[in-house]
């Protein structure tokens, strides 16, 4: 069996040659749609380094390999924020989070996040507004059902899956919401809500988890309604949102795929606790889901083959933040090098907490085994598909769109990059091409100011803030200039204590 690394340069080199055949005989080729099918497939905590295409060695993804030979590699992409709601809302609104709406995590009782506000102009409504079928399937965060944020109030025709974050930390759930009704799941509700094993359970024995599983796996049917979404859309143009909730926490995949990883790690058992339910093979679990996600993303790519539909679609992979904490519900994201290089993890504005991995493919339009290294970020899709849709963007997006980066052309590097985050204690973060200013402990202070050089410094351990204390100030007033204070997610250091 070849080893992982060359088995997926092997796909990336064969790919890439199939696709420069397939450039070539073109001339024949059926005309293309004015507005392409988009999919976007969103991860959850899945970091930087994950992926085979993106360095990983010990985990599996022939397929997101695969699609990465096929399109184009970003390789400085930044999420919406390092945590999971105030991304989304970046993605939905094209704002950054100097502006958005939602800049943390914050539940709603009796179920959601805190909404995004009728005022908001959404990507679902934009492209919904150009005569796109939309459909949102996974993992919503941005508002409770019938509430401003309820994605069937922000563009999308379906929505099926988790609306609440926390909701969504079991795989095994009691329900999942089919737009506004609750759809029950055959699984004891029980197995939702996290526990410990007994002093008298064994954590090397099986059967000690077994109180643990379920029986209805809610990824199966949340991609089974995504698959339905594109058949039933094939004729017209769709945007399928597909906002996974793997590999977020807890460690929930099925027995039998854990088995493909059986024995490959050395493993320690996690005996439960913080909300998260115990794992016999914390590796091995993590590891399988994660594959498990790769082949999900290739059923989605073969129904979208079998429609015939291929060229005609500009599919997108990425993440909505960097991998989570070891040793935070049984994960070792230090043992997988999740983040490869970068420094940090969820909840940081340090490179590991928001760089994500990010693919694209559009065939006979993004170049087949490319790769990109302009700074783009979450902000960038709405104005994009706008674009590609023959649509406008709101005034208000902070985004800025890259279809010619995507085409092949020239572009001008952006300006900047802005980042805050209320949670954490308090972050705020500026990239101007390879210079990066970060601010750490707004709430409270001592505020601690640092500067990077990420050409050299790739992983941030040499601080230049006090060698170039005019570069700082600059930056500084940069940062000042694009942070409009908020009410509801303050920084306290800068905005003052919430009213």
């Amino acid at each position: 069996m070849l080893p992982y690394r060359l088995a997926v340069v092997l796909v990336l080199a064969t790919a890439w040659l199939a696709a420069q055949s397939d450039t070539a005989a073109g001339s024949g080729a059926s005309p293309r749609p004015a507005t392409p099918n988009i999919v976007f497939v969103m991860a959850d905590d899945l970091g930087y380094g994950e992926l085979g295409c993106f360095g990983q060695e010990k985990i599996r993804t022939p397929r997101l390999d695969r699609l990465a030979a096929e399109g184009m590699r970003f390789t400085r992409h930044y999420c919406g924020s390092p945590v999971c709601a105030p991304s989304r809302c970046v993605l939905m609104t094209g704002k950054h989070p100097g502006h958005a709406a939602v800049r943390d995590n914050r539940e709603q009782k009796p179920e959601g996040q805190w909404p995004l506000p009728a005022g908001e102009t959404t990507m679902a409504e934009v492209l919904h507004a150009a005569g796109y079928a939309t459909g949102g399937y996974g993992k919503w965060g941005l508002g409770p059902i019938g509430s401003t944020g309820d994605p069937l109030r922000r563009g999308f025709d379906h929505f099926f899956g988790y609306n609440c974050q926390r909701h969504a930390h079991s795989y095994w759930p009691s329900y999942l919401w089919d737009d506004d009704r609750r759809l029950p799941l055959n699984n004891d509700p029980e197995v939702a809500r996290g526990g410990r094993l007994k002093p008298d359970e064994d954590p090397n024995d099986p059967k000690s988890y077994a109180r643990f599983l379920g029986t209805d796996y809610a990824p199966d049917r949340i991609l089974a309604a995504a698959k339905a979404f594109l058949r039933a859309n094939g004729e017209r143009p769709f945007f399928l949102y597909y906002p996974s909730v793997i590999p977020h926490l807890a460690l929930h995949v099925p027995p039998a795929e854990i088995a493909a990883y059986d024995g490959e790690f050395e493993e320690t058992p996690y005996t439960g606790g913080h909300g998260y339910t115990p794992q016999q093979k914390p590796r091995a679990a993590y590891a399988a889901m994660i594959t498990r996600l790769d082949r999900s993303v290739g059923e989605l790519l073969d129904v979208i083959d079998e429609l015939g539909l291929t060229d005609d679609t500009i599919v997108v992979f990425t993440s909505d933040n960097g991998a989570t904490h070891s040793p935070v519900g049984g994960t070792d994201v230090d043992f997988f090098e999740s983040c490869g290089e970068l420094r940090g993890r969820k909840g940081s504005m340090y490179e590991g907490g928001v760089r994500v991995p990010m693919i694209v493919r559009w065939p006979g339009v993004v170049a087949a085994g490319s790769t990109c290294d302009r700074v783009t970020g979450f902000e960038d899709w709405l104005p994009t598909f706008a674009e590609l849709c023959a649509a406008e963007a709101p005034s208000s997006c902070d985004g800025i769109s890259f279809v010619a980066t995507l085409r092949g052309g020239a572009q001008p590097a952006r300006d900047f990059l802005y980042r805050e985050f209320a949670g954490y204690r308090g972050w705020q973060a500026i990239w101007l091409g390879n210079e990066k200013l970060l601010r750490r402990q707004l709430q409270p202070g001592p505020i601690v100011t640092e500067l990077y050089d990420l050409a050299a410094d790739p992983s941030e351990q040499h601080d230049l803030a006090a060698e170039r204390p005019e570069r700082v100030a600059e930056l500084l007033a940069l940062i000042a200039r694009e942070h409009v204070p908020s009410a509801t997610f303050p920084l306290q250091q800068i905005d003052g204590e919430p009213k």
